[in-house]
């Protein structure tokens, strides 16, 4: 079992920044990916951001390329998600993800285990 345990979601203004930290414990010894996704209000959960294990491959959402950066720190067992030029469309609920043994992917289905979620509100 993997838990994942998200911070540092908040109130921003839009063209402002913040910084998700997912931190994992449990049986943090396999190679996870480790994903992004987020629910915006009344919506599905849909796809962010996706990092390999070694960190050398990630893969983004169009919505958010180019303004979000993930990154992972395996020494720490903490997956990060820098949020810059935020825009109100932003606002969601931010969930972190992780899967065992498939490459990096978008589809929701493929990751095992699931943060609680931390929400992130972007004002106009």
């Amino acid at each position: 079992q993997v838990q994942l345990v998200e911070s540092g979601g908040g109130l921003v203004q839009a063209g402002g920044s913040l910084r998700l930290s997912c931190a994992a414990s449990g049986r943090t010894s396999s190679s996870y990916v480790m994903g992004w996704f987020r629910r915006p209000p009344g919506k599905e959960r849909e796809f962010v951001a996706v990092i390999s294990w070694t960190g050398g491959r990630t893969y983004y959402a169009d919505s958010v390329k180019g303004r979000f950066t993930i990154s992972r720190d395996n020494a720490k067992n903490t997956v990060y998600l820098q949020m810059n030029s935020l825009k109100p469309e932003d606002t969601a609920v931010y969930y972190c993800a992780a899967a065992a043994g498939i490459g990096p992917s978008r589809r929701e289905y493929e990751y095992n285990y699931w943060g609680q979620g931390t929400q992130v509100t972007v004002s106009s």
